[in-house]
């Protein structure tokens, strides 16, 4: 008689193991259920964990790389009668604000700086074809665009003449052209901004930014910009430089305290990430220097803080992945068990197949392939069910969820590498029954 081949043997296995499992429905399903939400639980803990840095990239795309960010501070004084002979030496101290002036001084005397942004932002109201919106008219440099990363869809950028003239041009936001232009092209076409009318040559990529960056960077939505040469603001809007001592002591009383700053923001790109914290101080005494010691302004390193939260989110994702992973431990530990009692079911059954020729290593095969076969399908139910969960978070929960196909395949191989290990001993315990013992067992 021929004797079959090792391939034919493993597939009558097989087949006799998912028999087993088929005729024991309810349950192989009760056995996987720990199975089932230890991979649920992995793929939607990662798919949060994903989530959480893309944002986090997002983020630092957003405030671009290896950038000091100086923002003014508008001085309170707080006044009363028993301290106002101290009051009036600390008037003296007069700060001219965040200006041009620093900007020059910053790139001439600190070494390794890479590019310098300063902005004016100016609240205004924007007019075309008899649509009247507001919008954030914006005075930059040409350094802006590389510092933040922005590209133009179309147009140009500003050249050395718009700037050095202050030109009246204009770089629209995407936003914009949606409201204004929606069924024109832009380009070449004049949109008043206040009293002025300015002409627009470009227009920018939309930049995709959510309402927690909006709130937790404190940026803006740049979509809704309009960008001029920081001369033309200067020029033909606003120059806060110009202010006047009587503007400073309260005006016609509308302003108690004025901003007295020419610009609103200061983004300094250093080369190396290493000298983001020495260039920040270096930048802090010399604005302290210069403004009097009064300290009207905030340097923010954005980075920095951006990448420790992403350090903490990976000490979250670490904790919340051993905690799913501790439910696999913990399904693979009830498929051991249930597959024990099972051996203890089947005594009589594994001592029929030995008696008529059945290996030791066909009963440990037998037995490997339903322990197996029950991690497997409860790691593809648990795949499913982790997407969904992962889904449901994004929807619900309004916390972006990046499901990425690796986690997927993790999780599905530490289930089926559980189902393996823990049915080992089963096997092993199934395989060293006596024959002759099994077929008398009661």
């Amino acid at each position: 008689m021929k004797k079959p081949l090792l391939n034919e043997r493993l597939l009558a296995n097989f087949s006799i193991a998912m028999e087993a499992v088929i005729a024991n429905r309810l349950r192989s399903f009760l056995t996987a259920l720990g199975i089932i939400f230890g991979v649920a639980a992995v793929i939607a803990m990662l798919a949060i964990g994903n989530g959480a840095q893309q944002e986090i990239m997002e983020q630092i795309k957003l405030v671009g790389v290896n950038n000091i960010v100086v923002t003014p501070i508008i001085e309170q004084v707080e006044e009363s009668v028993d301290e106002q002979s101290d009051l009036d030496s600390e008037r003296k101290r007069f700060s001219p604000g965040l200006r041009l002036l620093d900007v020059e001084s910053i790139a001439e005397t600190i070494q390794g700086i890479q590019q310098l942004s300063p902005e004016i932002v100016l609240e205004t109201h924007m007019v075309y074809g008899g649509v009247r919106r507001s919008a954030k008219l914006v005075g930059i440099k040409p350094s802006y665009f590389e510092v933040l990363d922005f590209k133009l869809e179309e147009g140009k950028h500003f050249t050395n003449s718009n700037q050095i003239n202050g030109d009246p041009v204009c770089i629209i936001g995407k936003a914009v052209q949606r409201k204004f232009f929606p069924k024109e092209n832009p380009i070449g076409k004049r949109i008043k901004s206040g009293n002025q009318w300015l002409e627009i040559i470009g227009i920018m990529e939309e930049r995709l930014v959510s309402e927690q960056s909006i709130s937790k960077l404190g940026i803006r939505d740049f979509n809704m910009d309009v960008y001029v040469p920081i001369q033309s603001m200067l020029i033909r809007f606003k120059n806060r430089d110009l202010i006047t001592s009587f503007d400073l002591e309260g005006g016609t009383g509308n302003q108690k305290n004025p901003n007295y700053h020419q610009i609103d923001k200061l983004v300094i790109q250093v080369k190396e990430s290493e000298s983001l914290k020495p260039t920040a101080e270096v930048v802090a005494k010399l604005l302290a220097r210069s403004h009097n010691g009064v300290v009207d302004f905030e340097i923010t390193i954005p980075e920095l803080l951006l990448k420790q939260q992403q350090r903490t989110q990976n000490i979250f994702n670490i904790v919340l992945g051993a905690i799913a992973g501790i439910s696999l431990l913990v399904g693979g530990i009830g498929i051991m068990n249930i597959m024990l009692a099972s051996v203890m079911e089947r005594i009589k059954e594994i001592g029929l197949r030995l008696s008529l020729g059945a290996k030791k290593s066909d009963i440990v095969n037998q037995f490997l392939f339903e322990s197996v076969m029950i991690s497997v399908s409860g790691g593809l139910i648990g795949v499913i069910l982790g997407v969904v969960l992962a889904y449901l978070v994004s929807v619900f929960g309004d916390f972006p969820t990046v499901v990425s196909f690796s986690s997927i395949i993790l999780s599905f191989g530490v289930a089926a590498t559980v189902g393996l290990i823990f049915g080992i001993a089963p096997a092993q315990k199934a395989a060293s029954q006596d024959p002759i013992t099994s077929l008398r067992y009661e």
